[in-house]
């Protein structure tokens, strides 16, 4: 699937951001989308009974967690014609994966039911198979699990007071029941471990962060996105320390009304514009630098990549192909008061994807 991509000089009409501050319904009960727009915090009510398409309906949390060294992915995610708990172990600089673990299942229509809010206190408690997934979440702190027998892992993570995410949801143009609501959240630094028989891997919260990516959509069945994100500890001018993160999501859906692009600084989110890369990746320019720029000009960030984690899983009607390109990251970001913070070769990511499913 091809798309035309803006470039730096063709930007259209400034993006509308309608944000949401109070309790919103999705979903009309008769499936039909009731809110498009982005909010600090997830204030959409989600029914998923609501859902008109429930086969078109998946919902997912999904963990990364990485110090720039090494990546771990934990997630839980229901498809709704079936689903998965799955760990996975990368070497970002050897580049090479070190554990694959997977524990599928077959049918999610009315099991294995995810929270409706990923930013809110809340628990789940899986079993699918040998595997189990466990996420308890509070105010303060995120503890995820994952055992499968051979494969054991363990992480938490610190939610600082007041932390902002950003939740977007995202209409379809001529498709009045389908929607992409997500929620990402930044800025959590983190400790744990991954072990096997064959080793044990640890992450330290000094240089390891988590970035949370909370789905809950039904969907045409082809999708193309752009999905960067980052976090890590800024030294102002006077050495005090802030924890900066950023989301840029771009290429889904109808963004007319609000596109996944913010930054975070000390928990709190500054809104941006829409974001593009200045030449597109496809089909073999993965691992040459990618420039970034947003409409406003306040986000001017260059990646110069060092790893391509490429996937393709295709079994013919369904397909989920990624180029998720790891890098250092140099330029500067302007807040919401004006203050310009510049950054030098800062681990971050930055993903394109073709799905079909």
């Amino acid at each position: 699937m091809e798309k035309t991509y803006l470039g730096w000089q063709d930007w259209p009409e400034p993006s509308r951001q309608t944000e949401y501050t109070e309790e919103t319904p999705l979903l009309s009960p008769d499936g039909t989308l009731l809110a498009s727009g982005w909010a600090r915090r997830n204030v959409f009510q989600y029914d998923r009974s609501s859902v008109r398409h429930p086969l078109r309906r998946k919902e997912w949390d999904f963990y990364q967690i990485s110090d720039g060294e090494r990546m771990l992915q934990l997630s839980f995610a229901n498809i709704s014609l079936g689903g998965y708990a799955s760990a996975v172990l990368v070497d970002l600089k050897a580049g090479r994966t070190l554990v694959s673990d997977m524990a599928p299942f077959l049918g999610g229509k009315d099991k294995y039911i995810l929270p409706a809010r990923g930013d809110a206190p809340n628990y789940v408690n899986f079993r699918v198979g040998k595997a189990r997934f466990e996420a308890h979440t509070g105010e303060q702190r995120r503890q995820l699990r994952y055992d499968n027998g051979d494969v054991h892992a363990e992480i938490t993570m610190e939610i600082m007071p007041g932390l902002e995410n950003i939740t977007t949801v995202l209409p379809f143009r001529d498709h009045p029941d389908r929607y992409f609501m997500t929620t990402k959240q930044n800025c959590m630094p983190c400790e744990g471990f991954l072990q096997t028989k064959d080793g044990r891997w640890d992450f330290d919260r000094k240089d390891s962060f988590c970035i949370l990516d909370w789905g809950r959509v039904c969907t045409p069945y082809s999708l193309v996105w752009y999905w960067g994100n980052g976090s890590w500890r800024h030294l102002d001018e006077a050495g005090k320390e802030h924890l900066f993160g950023f989301e840029i999501t771009w290429g889904i859906g109808d963004e007319s009304n609000a596109t996944e692009t913010c930054v975070f600084y000390d928990g709190k989110a500054h809104k941006l514009g829409a974001v593009d890369v200045a030449r597109f990746p496809k089909p073999d320019r993965y691992m040459e630098p990618w420039d970034f720029v947003s409409e406003d000009e306040r986000f001017k960030l260059r990646m110069v990549p060092f790893y391509d984690h490429h996937s393709d899983l295709n079994i013919g009607v369904m397909r989920m192909h990624s180029h998720q390109v790891h890098g250092l990251w140099s330029g500067t970001v302007t807040l919401d008061d004006g203050q310009i913070l510049t950054f030098r070769d800062k681990y971050a990511f930055c993903e394109y994807v073709e799905n079909r499913w």
